[in-house]
């Protein structure tokens, strides 16, 4: 299947979940999430779920991080749409969140941190296949953030459903995860 196909059937497939199917969902992910190695973390950087896209509660996963690491730097992405970068943003408890226009709350008074200093990435998608290629919202972001990155860095993603076998028309800038975990089960590439 190619990405806008992958894209439209999962959009779907992820409304078709209810809330306490997804709230179900998120407590599994967690209990496989526990299973991944943290003792390099010392910098994550999450993303703000969005309740209208079905997104999985990433929140749950940074509470345990920091919970598990004392001092824990946690981050979240701004965009700028007129130049398609993306930038991390230490945040604290007393960082505010705005919407931007794609509905994506960002943080207001934060710090940048530079991409090489991040140890962990959760990345958004909508569906992966069995070699770690992820189909996001379309607009690339993340694989050119993920480019500046370390090329240790761990990268994420969080899905609802199983791998698909294959996307189709992968290109040369799309980054594969790490780790890919599900209500069932945590994949590793």
């Amino acid at each position: 299947m190619t990405k806008k196909e992958v894209r439209n059937l999962y959009k779907a497939k992820r409304f078709s979940l209810s809330s306490p199917e997804r709230m179900k969902m998120d407590d599994l992910m967690l209990i496989w999430f526990q299973r991944l190695a943290f003792d390099t973390v010392t910098t994550v950087l999450s993303y703000w779920p969005i309740e209208e896209r079905g997104e999985m509660n990433t929140h749950l996963f940074v509470r345990y991080l920091e919970y598990l690491i004392p001092g824990l730097r946690v981050c979240y992405p701004v965009i700028n749409p007129d130049t398609a970068e993306m930038t991390a943003f230490e945040v604290n408890d007393d960082t505010t969140f705005k919407l931007n226009e794609y509905n994506i709350a960002e943080p207001e008074n934060a710090v940048a941190v530079d991409p090489h200093d991040i140890d962990m990435v959760f990345v958004p998608l909508l569906a992966f296949d069995a070699e770690g290629y992820r189909v996001g919202y379309g607009k690339g972001f993340y694989d050119r953030f993920l480019m500046r990155c370390s090329p240790e860095v761990n990268k994420v993603g969080f899905s609802y459903f199983e791998a698909i076998d294959k996307i189709d028309d992968r290109n040369q800038f799309d980054v594969p995860l790490n780790y890919c975990i599900t209500p069932q089960r945590l994949y590793e590439f």
